[in-house]
């Protein structure tokens, strides 16, 4: 095995996925020449792109190669799945060190295909280049498969807010990393690798979701995205959010409030959606507030005292 990062070659990363493992169907020309084909059988193709810094994003100390493969293709699944559509091929770009051990990089390209082939996605192509540290940034391609895209800017008044997924996980498991502990192992490792439930984003357009994104940057900031878009003022119902067990204890031990993870923390890449009251929502899908007339959004009537949610550039 090569020994650095260096010594796979500008091809190595995408080729360690792509030559030892198949292309998925919609992938009509994978890696090799200067492009790869994707068919899009709808006639339309959702593309998002996302990136994932060493030291801001992630840890290797905290999180193995193959975690942060994982969460780097779930964060740019995740939006595709929030449109609607289903995620059919990603791209990958890498700057690492040129000392940087290639069984990281391998290991990193086997969690970047085993978190696409939960959806059937294929990697098809991508770069490496010389960098001081760690950075990645992913593009994903998903497609309608004839529905209309979901956009933020749906949400009416009179409409329900609901979620799918977990919310304030990774956040916890953030909180118990910073202060050197390793347990409860369930946050930490919801913080290493999120578990997205991707088929709820084309469930909900199904359904006639008005509105939709997922949950990165925290449940109060994300549902702002909505408010905005959409002109409207969002109303979270603290009452309706669930805060498991190992939540609670962490927050007791750490003397915070698990209730403010779940409202500002990021990174569980879980789907917000508003529907039309009238709807009878999917079982997996949890009512958690309202739209009304006005603007921004607010937590139980009142407005939101402390952080909302992540913020790139704060």
């Amino acid at each position: 095995m090569p020994e650095s990062v260096a010594d796979l070659g500008e091809f190595g990363l995408i080729g360690a996925v792509t030559a030892r493992y198949p292309q998925g169907s919609g992938v009509i020309l994978g890696p090799g020449d200067d492009a790869a084909v994707i068919a899009a059988p709808d006639g339309r193709m959702v593309v998002t792109t996302d990136m994932l810094v060493e030291g801001r994003h992630f840890r290797r100390d905290w999180s193995s190669a193959y975690d942060v493969g994982r969460k780097a293709a779930a964060q740019n699944l995740s939006d595709v799945a929030a449109m609607g559509a289903r995620p059919t091929a990603v791209t990958v770009a890498m700057g690492a060190p040129k000392d940087l051990d290639s069984a990281w990089a391998l290991e990193l390209a086997d969690g970047l295909r085993d978190e696409c082939e939960q959806v059937g996605a294929s990697v098809i192509g991508g770069d490496t280049v010389s960098a001081e540290t760690i950075i990645l940034a992913v593009s994903a391609f998903g497609d309608l498969d004839g529905r209309e895209p979901v956009l933020r800017s749906g949400a009416r008044p009179g409409d329900v807010l609901a979620v799918c997924g977990r919310l304030g996980w990774a956040e916890a498991g953030l909180r118990v990393l910073s202060r050197g502990f390793t347990s409860p192992r369930v946050l930490v490792q919801a913080h290493r690798r999120p578990e997205v439930p991707y088929d709820a984003g084309p469930e909900a357009a199904d359904v006639g979701a008005s509105a939709m994104c997922d949950v990165s940057d925290g449940l109060l900031a994300d549902a702002g995205h909505i408010a905005e878009c959409s002109g409207v003022r969002i109303s979270v119902h603290s009452g309706s959010l669930e805060i498991p067990e190992p939540m609670r204890e962490v927050g007791a031990a750490l003397g915070e409030d698990p209730l403010q993870w779940v409202l500002a923390g990021g990174d569980d890449n879980a789907l917000l959606a508003t529907f039309p009251a009238e709807l009878r929502l999917p079982e997996r899908w949890r009512v958690i507030g309202s739209v009304v007339e006005g603007a921004g959004v607010d937590v139980d009537g009142e407005p939101h005292v402390g952080r909302a949610g992540h913020t790139h550039f704060s």
